[in-house]
């Protein structure tokens, strides 16, 4: 990950260098996490460069500052337009795309609403979250000893910037035991999900990942790749899932957009398969990369093109 092309950052409507881009130390968001997020990419494909799935990680912001509210002083649409300025504004043609919707410097103390709600929307190069080796032989990882949060204590379907403290523990405890990444359970010990992806099993043919109800994040990416597996033939199930399936599965993957689909070789040194991707995971792969680089129809209208500015006459 490299910011050092990044030159442009788009704060409360406006472009600011990026060297700029700063909020103040006595912002509420620095001290009490009152932030919500989204993590997008803009894809490179044969027909030109194309946001996936946008309208649905706009939704899903909106979704998470209603939970807490938080009101976006601006409308959807605006909110695309500067996703697209920032952007165009760094000259990428692929990129990860960060908007963080966050209280500001107002009133501090627990109660948020005496601060304003700021927006700011990044943008830069982003790789394979877990390195470009592990979209084929896959990642080494643990059961972690944190859990997700129980129900009715942090609304784990919002993607706020407080959660991710449980995710930061997880993958600091993962990294530290020689792991890439470590799995949560929820608080009744069943499978919830990576520090910063969803997760599937496949066991017996059928693929199985934990539901909404499992304290998990609504993952877009885990919500196309149900979809793409659907439509491929496979029966996919959305169910409460047992640690010990994670050393007995036929094939284990996380899914994200950072970590896009990235196979599990290995759970707390246990090998999942044949130590390798499977077939199924290979499969989905294939099906989302051909998608989102333009080789496959968008045949669910998932690619949003950067829109092309109209030339002064």
């Amino acid at each position: 990950m490299s910011y050092e092309d990044v030159k442009k950052v788009w704060m409360n409507g406006r472009l600011v260098d990026f060297a700029d881009a700063k909020i103040h130390a006595f912002s509420h968001v620095f001290h009490y996490g009152s932030g919500m997020f989204e993590g997008a990419r803009l894809y490179k494909t044969k027909h030109g460069s194309a946001v996936f799935r946008m309208d649905e990680h706009v939704k899903r912001l909106y979704d998470s500052c209603k939970v807490y509210r938080m009101e976006i002083p601006y409308t959807p649409r605006e909110f695309r337009d500067g996703i697209f300025d920032a952007i165009r504004a760094n000259g990428f043609d692929e990129c990860y795309i960060r908007p963080v919707v966050y209280r500001g410097l107002g009133a501090l103390g627990v109660n948020p609403f005496n601060s304003p709600v700021d927006v700011m929307i990044a943008v830069w190069r982003w790789g394979k979250y877990l390195g470009d080796e592990a979209l084929e032989g896959g990642v080494d990882v643990c059961v972690s000893s944190w859990n997700r949060m129980a129900p009715n204590t942090f609304p784990a379907m919002a993607k706020a910037t407080g959660n991710y403290l449980n995710s930061a523990l997880i993958k600091m405890e993962a990294i530290t035991n020689g792991f890439t990444e470590g799995i949560a359970l929820d608080n009744a010990g069943r499978i919830s999900e990576g520090s910063g992806e969803n997760i599937f099993l496949v066991y017996g043919g059928r693929i199985l990942t934990p539901p909404l109800a499992g304290t998990i994040l609504p993952g877009i990416t885990r919500d196309s790749i149900m979809r793409l597996a659907r439509d491929a033939g496979y029966t996919v199930v959305e169910q409460q899932i047992a640690r010990e399936m994670l050393y007995i599965a036929d094939e284990i993957f996380f899914t994200g957009t950072a970590a896009e689909i990235t196979p599990i070789r290995s759970v707390d040194r246990i090998v999942v398969g044949a130590g390798r991707r499977g077939p199924i995971t290979e499969r989905l792969q294939k099906e989302f990369f051909a998608l989102v680089k333009g080789d496959a129809e968008d045949r669910y209208g998932w690619l949003t093109p950067m829109p092309v500015l109209a030339t002064a006459r």
